[in-house]
């Protein structure tokens, strides 16, 4: 969210409701300087106010009422007659237009007012400015999707069939064909309207085909012809700074793209296959800033267990799931909360997914024998308060970062594990001796990544018979008896609409379990008798949840669908 609003208008209504006092308001303002975040967004994370509240007040103070576009009329030809590039630079919608003329605009700026005069001039019309917020922009650019999904598909076939036409000889000659740029500037371009987190473009016997990953779940997208597998491959290569002619080895690359006036950072993993290489491209928004613990997904007990063991100064917190799950997303939220002016913080990463300021973040680097061992041993001679080790992978990372959170450092790491338990027997058979681990280890997360249920669709319903029955054979299956009091009532669903291109769903949203290394855990990995199920008897007692259980909570409060937790606690 931008500020359209002085901060000292803020701070004086804050104060006015009791809400903040001055120290703390001027203490989160200097932070929001410092780290190059929005105010507003600080203030929503700390719970100071909640989005509502900011919301509301932001209207009356600009004099403008809510554009609640999920309530109000939207007239599709008048969307579409501002371009998408213009409404998303500006951040607007142009939703509809009254008896009189006046054309009703939901901003995320209201009191922008070169953006106001320069839709005077274009529709040649009054203006009324509507405050929106950000489900209100993603309804208004959804409209534009529809469109451009057509736009898509027609200029990829010409593009083929033009490049079918072409007699390129060279690998370069036909990475640098105009049809062949356009087929993977469009491919590019169309993933990321559709918010897809990866491109997949896999050669097959007959035809290449490109899926997409929206949301964690693959889709096909489309088929193109085999001939020109390899120039698209070549393109994609260039762009990567990668070698042409390389086919029998895998390759890594990355390059910046930009789409719809967004800076996307584009990872590329080539890998040769049976009938060709495979090319995958990972899309990062390049100026995303670090999520808050509450957007990740934690709360209530998780909440605040993470919360009291990010204000110790050594040991480790570990944060446990298998690829995909939202690890690395889950790392930069606790770098974010540490970083203060007074702590030194560097990380070994791969790759550097997101850059924050005032952190010192470094990439491996095996050419150069930057490993994450070696990397880790070089940070430790950089005066390190908190270290950030993207990834604990063999014995000897293992064993440098635990004499480093021994030696005074916060470690934070991520681990392969399947729950939040098992990362102690994990550490174990990494040879770091049961002594150690119970020394250094302060808290391990483990989590999953749901799909939101889609907000401009969603419904609610009665459970099932069959639905309660599946649930309780889910507790039973991780040993809690009596669970009918933890089924919640009503349940939700999406029917599926533009906004989620009728899936239901839109963006994704952590479960999360929590282990705290108390002085009973200490107790039990140092025993004789050490078992996983001994931990998992100490983690109850504690009053952790599962990662089943965290995801029923965010049923109930309409976050996810039952369908979402199950499938991937069972993945």
């Amino acid at each position: 969210m931008i500020l359209p609003i002085p901060p000292n208008q803020i701070k004086k209504k804050l104060i006015e409701d009791n809400l903040i006092t001055t120290e703390k308001f001027d203490a989160f303002f200097e932070e929001a300087q410092r780290k190059n975040q929005n105010l507003i967004d600080i203030l929503i994370s700390e719970h100071i106010v909640d989005a509502n509240y900011i919301y509301n007040f932001l209207a009356s103070y600009l004099g403008v009422d809510l554009a609640q576009l999920n309530v109000r009329h939207i007239n599709e030809e008048v969307v579409k007659s501002l371009p998408e590039n213009i409404a998303r630079e500006k951040q607007i919608i142009v939703f509809d237009k009254e008896e009189d003329g006046t054309v009703d605009v939901a901003m995320l700026n209201p009191s922008d007012l070169a953006t106001i005069e320069f839709l005077k001039q274009k529709f040649n019309a009054p203006i009324r400015p509507f405050l929106a917020s950000t489900d209100d922009l993603n309804r208004g650019f959804s409209i534009y999707g529809l469109s451009s999904t057509k736009d898509f598909k027609k200029i990829i076939e010409e593009s083929i069939e033009e490049s079918l036409r072409s007699q390129k000889k060279t690998a370069e000659e036909a990475a640098a064909d105009l049809p062949i740029v356009a087929i993977v500037d469009n491919i590019i371009s169309y993933a990321s309207s559709l918010r897809a987190s990866d491109i997949h473009i896999e050669i097959l016997e007959d035809v290449t085909m490109v899926r997409y990953r929206i949301d964690g779940i693959l889709y096909e997208i489309m088929r193109i012809p085999k001939a020109i597998h390899n120039a698209i491959v070549a393109r994609i290569k260039v762009l990567a700074g990668l070698k042409i002619d390389e086919h029998m080895r895998p390759q890594d690359g990355r390059f910046r793209y930009k789409s719809a006036n967004q800076l996307i950072d584009v990872r590329v993993s080539i890998m040769p296959t049976f009938y060709g290489e495979k090319a995958e491209m990972r899309l990062l928004e390049a100026t995303q800033k670090p999520l808050s613990l509450e957007e990740v997904g934690l709360m209530n007990h998780n909440l605040k267990v993470v919360e009291d063991n990010l204000k110790k100064t050594y040991g480790m917190i570990l944060v446990c799931g298998p690829t995909g799950s939202g690890k690395t997303t889950t790392l930069y939220a606790l770098m974010n909360i540490l970083n203060k002016p007074n702590i030194n913080i560097c990380t070994i990463e791969d790759p550097i997914e997101y850059n924050m300021r005032y952190v010192n973040q470094s990439q491996i680097n095996p050419e150069a024998g930057i490993t994450f061992a070696s990397g880790l041993r070089a940070l430790l001679r950089q005066d390190p308060n908190i270290i950030m080790v993207g990834e604990i992978r063999d014995s000897e990372t293992a064993e440098i970062a635990v004499q480093a959170a021994l030696t005074g450092h916060l470690i934070l790491s991520s681990l392969h594990t399947n729950d939040a338990p098992t990362a102690i027997p994990r550490l174990i058979d990494l040879k770091i001796p049961n002594y150690l681990v119970s020394s250094v280890l302060n808290l391990v997360i483990a989590q999953r990544l749901v799909r939101r249920i889609c907000s401009g669709c969603i419904y609610s319903y009665d459970l099932t018979e069959s639905e309660k029955n599946i649930i309780i054979d889910q507790f039973k299956e991780i040993g809690i008896l009596n669970p009918e009091q933890k089924i919640p009532r009503l349940a939700f669903r999406g029917k599926g609409c533009d906004m989620c291109n009728g899936s239901g769903y839109r963006g994704r949203i952590g479960i999360f379990e929590t282990f705290e290394n108390t002085d009973n855990v200490k107790k039990i990995i140092s025993s004789d008798n050490f078992s996983t199920s001994l931990l998992w008897e100490e983690a109850r007692n504690q009053g952790s949840e599962t990662m089943f259980e965290d995801g029923l909570k965010k049923v109930a409060l309409g976050i996810t669908t039952i369908d979402e937790v199950l499938r991937v606690i069972r993945e």
